[in-house]
């Protein structure tokens, strides 16, 4: 297999993710790449069910994209691709700001990003309704940026070496490039499943991803960020790895008025009656 290609975008995530403020990258040696599966018909890649980041293990595990009964990939340039999207992307969450204190015994995560989580274990922003077109879910900003970035490195990375691909493996490629469309999705997430194909139950789930994730974070840009939609981008990453929201706040207050953010993304009830909030050094009480 080339693997150059995986190698070529290692260097331009470094230099990109560098610039956002990220200058240690997740370790190889941390990243657990299943190549292999003893369960027949086994499908790989970045939709597998339960693949990504593990925080507390600090390790991203990852599958080979394709057929995992085999001992080669079937299409082995689309699997380094898929790779390198997968490991872009957890190199994120790895380097994403993260704060624990100690209540009544127990570890609780209190900032994760630009998201917060209160003691009791509700979430700063709620999910976003079932047919919203954009998003008002922090969760669903980061994972959208975090998928953004790495898919334009990885659609970078393919124009140099170039590449293309047919069927199944065409959806694949337009995914890991950052290629795909509504259209795409609203085709791959109603599209029948059979139960005893997992290639098909991968694509149900790109199809998932991209209209929960990526399709309403690529609305979100455009309806917040307008003409500035990559500066917002570039904000949106930024601050979610530094744990600072003072420059994002001060962009958004300056755009769309004062208290922006809260009012965009705060669910009602998240303050109690005498609450407050350290947002990354803004601080907000009821």
């Amino acid at each position: 297999m080339d693997v150059s290609p995986f190698h070529d975008g290692h260097a331009l995530l470094r230099e990109r993710y560098a610039e956002l403020g990220l200058h240690h990258l997740l370790p190889l040696d941390r990243v657990l790449v299943a190549v292999r599966s003893t369960r027949p018909g086994a499908f790989g890649g970045f939709h597998h069910p339960n693949q990504g980041y593990r925080y507390l293990q600090m390790q991203a595990v990852i599958t080979m994209y394709g057929g995992m009964n085999e001992a080669v990939p079937e299409a082995p340039a689309l699997a380094v691709l898929d790779l390198l999207r997968a490991y872009a992307h957890d190199c994120l969450h790895y380097g994403s700001y993260r704060s624990y204190q100690l209540h009544g015994g127990e570890v609780v995560r209190t900032q994760y990003g630009l998201n917060f989580r209160r003691q009791d274990g509700r979430s700063y922003s709620a999910p976003d309704r079932g047919t919203s077109p954009t998003t008002r879910n922090i969760g669903v900003v980061m994972e959208g940026a975090c998928d953004r970035e790495s898919r334009s490195i990885t659609r970078r990375t393919a124009a140099t070496h170039g590449g293309t691909a047919a069927g199944i493996n065409g959806f694949a490629f337009r995914d890991v490039t950052g290629q795909l469309d509504s259209a795409d999705a609203v085709e791959l997430a109603g599209a029948p499943k059979d139960p005893a194909s997992e290639s098909t139950t991968y694509l149900a789930s790109m199809g998932r991803y991209e209209a929960n994730v990526n399709t309403r974070y690529r609305a979100f840009l455009a309806e917040i960020g307008q003409a500035e939609a990559e500066d917002l981008h570039s904000l949106i990453l930024s601050s979610t790895i530094s744990g600072d929201m003072t420059l994002l706040c001060a962009w958004l207050d300056c755009r769309h008025g004062p208290g922006t953010f809260a009012a965009m993304f705060m669910a009602p009830g998240y303050l109690s009656v005498s609450g407050s909030i350290d947002l990354g050094g803004l601080t907000l009480a009821s």
